[in-house]
């Protein structure tokens, strides 16, 4: 956020949302869409979506590194041809927690059920990276692509 917030981009990208241009936000992209995280103590984040970025808990091995599933909550665009469990990959030490529950698609459990994938209106995001998650992440990249 500091780097983007430095060259005026965080700005540039709430204006292209504000004017309608798709936005798909992937792993940090995705929490940098939420208002705030607690990496790096409390950070700021875009504010695009309502809710906070938390670490998972040091029980746990972090970062979740390696395949997971994803559940659907909701049938959406970014899903067309993507059967519900489908694995992706991930890499991340954070979670989303959106304040509205309306804009989780895919659940992601790691101990904890946390959204892996978010949509509102024009603005998505996927915790994980469809560029390394085979076929199924090529299809969501591509759904989006196609997305009005």
């Amino acid at each position: 956020m500091k780097a983007l917030t430095e060259r005026g981009f965080d700005r540039l990208v709430t204006e292209r949302v504000a004017q309608g241009t798709p936005l798909l936000g992937v792993c940090v992209g995705m929490q940098m869409l939420f208002e705030e995280s607690e990496e790096f103590g409390r950070t700021r984040g875009l504010g695009l979506l309502r809710g906070r970025v938390s670490r998972f808990s040091d029980e746990l091995v972090v970062p979740q590194v390696g395949w997971n599933q994803i559940r659907q909550r909701h049938a959406h665009p970014l899903f067309q041809g993507i059967a519900d469990g489908a694995f992706f990959y991930f890499v991340h030490s954070y979670y989303c927690e959106p304040a509205d529950s309306g804009v989780v698609l895919g659940e992601t459990d790691y101990s904890v059920a946390y959204a892996s994938v978010v949509a509102h209106e024009n603005i998505s995001g996927v915790q994980f990276h469809p560029e390394k998650s085979q076929a199924a992440g090529l299809r969501l990249l591509a759904n989006f692509a196609r997305a009005d």
